[in-house]
């Protein structure tokens, strides 16, 4: 069982198919269902089965499916420390974190990061927390931001600081900008919120009503809207209200699009962490970035290290 294997093993998996593999590795798919086919002889076991909806793993390649990430992994951990021995600040740096979170306190670290850094090959990608877990473990990404965080045993945390959720309304809505007592005053309310997604919660995203229902206020008038870019719009053009965090509807504010409710009986917070792969290599260009995040992106934030 080699590298090459394991990475068409993967790759079959993650695309869906014989078909979408070959073109992601820039092969024919004969080659890439004769290399499964050996790598299946070698382990005596099926790894794929046929269904009506393509290919989804056997018992074999679940089993199997952890230890090949975790080794593939650990090749491009063997590969980074090899090159880091040519120089201490160059080679390839991936950093994943959740949208809201790419703010321009990030975005300013990262033009001192690359100043400093000429060398180092960054790439920035944005995507769900639950997402950026799963490109840190299979070492798509060095570093990564999320909110809340899983109980990976192959992952490390650390805990960056809390932000806070704010209810957000247009700017003509009559508590634009105001402060009121209780929750329990905007139970009348329209509320736009992320549908359901089964392994894909979203910890800031979760359903608002069930914040209401914790507050014994009972059920509520929503409407599922799973991109936030839209959510903000419809705010903004008073189709509704939406729990967000502050980050996320920072730039709004500052234009003037949008505003916020101070619900003084509201007081939720969520916890920010950065990931990285538990005894994963970190270059010393890697461990710089990783520095700078924890002391500067979220300064403004109460730190409490975990």
């Amino acid at each position: 069982m080699d590298g090459e294997a394991l990475n068409t093993f993967l790759m079959v998996y993650r695309q869906r198919g014989f078909s979408n593999a070959a073109r992601a590795l820039n092969r024919t798919q004969p080659a890439i269902s004769h290399r499964i086919s050996l790598l299946e002889q070698e382990l005596g076991m099926s790894l794929f089965e046929r269904t009506s909806n393509g290919i989804a793993l056997s018992q074999a390649g679940r089993v199997l499916l952890p230890y090949a990430e975790r080794a593939l992994a650990a090749l491009q951990d063997a590969e980074t420390a090899v090159s880091a021995l040519k120089t201490e600040n160059a080679g390839p740096l991936s950093l994943a974190v959740v949208g809201t979170l790419a703010s321009t306190s990030l975005t300013s670290i990262l033009k001192r990061f690359a100043a400093d850094c000429p060398s180092v090959d960054l790439a920035l990608q944005t995507t769900r927390s639950t997402e950026v877990s799963d490109l840190v473990r299979r070492g798509e990404a060095t570093i990564g931001i999320r909110y809340d965080r899983d109980r990976s045993p192959d992952l490390h945390y650390e805990r960056l600081g809390l932000e806070k959720m704010a209810v957000a309304c247009s700017m003509d809505h009559e508590l634009a900008g105001r402060s009121i007592k209780s929750l329990a005053e905007l139970v009348s309310e329209r509320w736009l919120a992320f549908p359901e997604i089964p392994g894909q919660r979203e910890i800031w995203a979760s359903h608002v009503f069930s914040v209401f229902q914790t507050f014994g206020l009972g059920e509520i008038e929503w409407t599922p809207v799973d991109s936030l870019t839209a959510q903000k719009r419809l705010v903004e053009a008073g189709f509704g209200l939406a729990l967000m965090t502050e980050s996320a509807v920072a730039e709004e504010r500052a234009a003037g699009t949008l505003a916020t409710i101070d619900v003084r009986d509201l007081t939720l917070t969520i916890p920010i962490f950065l990931v990285t792969r538990r005894d994963g290599f970190l270059s010393v260009a890697a461990n710089r970035l990783r520095d700078s995040l924890k002391s500067d992106y979220l300064g403004h934030y109460e730190v409490s290290a975990v």
